[in-house]
């Protein structure tokens, strides 16, 4: 491992030689200075892991050397050694962005432990990261292995996902790789598991999660109490990792009081899933009851363009006709600065829907730009881009503005996405869906082994487009193929982030219930 160079200024240095050798004794280079001008001019010179700074210096203070060092090299840690305890100081310091503050007189150890700190912490982490990590591999390996039901699937994604940020900080392939093949296996025990029992959720009285068609019910109209505003905001195709990616932005404004998930109905599509969120029906029974309304994945149109005309006839379905509410649908960056100026009228109601595209629309860029691939190639860059995205989007500043206003926040989304990497040929007939993750058509040839097939899309509660119809989902990280131009199509889509089939990573999606601070 490299030494870790360390850069002391204190204008009475030669009184801390025994605490330069006993750093030097530990590990450490350490190159001494007496002022800040000649500290400025080392750090423009030479590499320096860790500056110490005394605060008290003749001709130009700590402070003033440490926002000097910061305008050159905003990443160099620093830490402020001084007499003076005053708050005002310290405020000053913190701000200016220190790493570490140590009060006079400092001994050996406390300087050294402060190094270890801001050096180390990164190694250790990862060390610590990686053994508890192998430590949790069995009770994951058997917690697959125990038939798990609905719940207990939550858990084990959730614990899957912890795994996954951390891991993802610690500097060891081989784990990275053996967890990989974990969740692999995980998401083809899943696959099993909702080829097993996803038609029986679907009957009537029959126990079952959460589910897409019953969110707003169990989640939303639950939150409502007079004079306190609830938003419902659902940001399309968040994953649960790109949730907890975005959590601590959220955490600035907001406590959460609840983290929890819900099922993706199948397809784990957009307009199937959110049409059920809006209408509180499965698309069987949206088609019966708004057969002007809906559209299936073959028709001219837009496939969501009704979702406010289904919630209206849910709330009107459940009672809450006379609630005043406001939907609001953000598919652009004008929309959303129209948000922005807009958010404080929506006090005034008791539910505000905000549905924001933008992760969709990020997720099908995805394929279709070459810059996008190269931004969003892994899992690790896709929940980056989606932070990235969300601390400097519309959605986060008007949520800001309202932030010390008494609100309800229920943060939810209709289905995630997965990286698809294992190409399968499907044989259809002309008006056969063009979609990756499932298809639905006359004449459909594939290996019954490889998908799961509703023959009958009743059973799933799906519409018949027509006659002799049926449904196939691809599981795991498959995508689904035709013949003619087989390896183009190969090519183009692998490792693209596609949704529609069965995977822990688009059907546990999460719903989150935050108030304000």
């Amino acid at each position: 491992m490299a030494v870790a160079k360390i850069l002391w200024v204190d204008d009475e240095i030669e009184s801390l030689q025994s605490q330069k050798i006993f750093l030097e004794n530990k590990g450490y280079s350490v190159h001494t200075l007496t002022n800040g001008f000649d500290a400025i001019d080392y750090i423009k010179e030479n590499i320096v892991d860790v500056v110490l700074i005394d605060e008290t210096m003749p001709g130009i203070t700590g402070l003033e050397t440490l926002a000097k060092i910061k305008e050159y090299n905003s990443g160099i840690p620093v830490v402020l050694i001084t007499k003076n305890e005053t708050e005002n100081l310290m405020n000053e310091a913190i701000g200016s962005q220190i790493s570490d503050y140590l009060i006079k007189p400092v001994n050996p150890n406390q300087v050294w432990l402060s190094l270890k700190k801001i050096i180390d912490n990164r190694r250790l982490v990862a060390e610590k990261t990686t053994t508890s990590y192998q430590q949790q591999f069995r009770n994951l390996f058997m917690a697959l292995n125990s038939n798990p039901d609905y719940n207990e699937w939550m858990g084990i994604y959730k614990e899957l996902v912890h795994w996954e940020l951390n891991l993802q900080k610690s500097d060891s392939p081989e784990m990275i790789e053996v967890f990989q093949s974990q969740k692999n296996e995980a998401n083809t025990e899943f696959f099993k598991f909702i080829s097993r029992n996803y038609t029986s959720w679907l009957k009537p009285g029959a126990k079952k999660p959460i589910m897409s068609h019953t969110l707003i019910k169990e989640k939303v109209l639950p939150q409502l109490e007079k004079g306190v505003p609830v938003f419902f905001v659902l940001i399309d195709n968040l994953r649960f990792d790109q949730w907890r990616t975005i959590q601590s932005i959220f955490a600035e404004s907001f406590r959460m009081v609840e983290e929890d998930t819900f099922y993706s109905i199948l397809p784990t599509a957009t307009q199937y899933a959110r049409n059920a969120i809006f209408a509180g029906m499965m698309p069987l029974e949206i088609e019966k009851k708004y057969p002007n309304l809906w559209k299936n994945d073959e028709e001219e149109g837009g496939k969501n363009m009704s979702e406010e005309d289904f919630f209206r006839g849910h709330m009107a379905a459940s009672g809450k006709d006379g609630m005043r509410y406001s939907y609001t649908k953000v598919v652009n960056n004008g929309a959303g600065l129209d948000l922005v100026n807009n958010i404080h009228n929506l006090l005034n109601n008791d539910l505000n829907v905000i549905v924001y595209n933008f992760v969709d629309m990020l997720s099908h860029a995805r394929t279709e730009m070459e810059v996008l691939k190269e931004l969003a190639g892994d899992e690790t860059s896709y929940r980056s881009i989606t932070a990235s995205w969300f601390e400097h989007s519309p959605l986060h500043q008007a949520l800001k503005k309202i932030a010390d206003k008494n609100i309800k926040i229920v943060l939810a989304t209709d289905h995630g996405s997965v990286r698809v990497k294992t190409p399968i040929k499907v044989i259809g007939d002309k008006q056969t869906t063009t979609n990756l993750r499932y298809k639905h058509g006359r004449n459909l040839n594939y290996d019954p082994k490889e998908v799961l097939a509703f023959k009958d899309p009743k059973e799933g509660g799906l519409p018949s487009p027509t006659i002799n119809s049926s449904y196939i989902f691809g599981g795991e990280d498959v995508f689904l193929c035709y013949p003619n131009n087989y390896n183009h199509y190969v090519n183009y889509y692998k490792n693209t982030f596609q949704h529609g089939g069965i995977s822990l990573e688009e059907m546990i999606v999460p719903v989150i219930q935050m108030v304000s601070k």
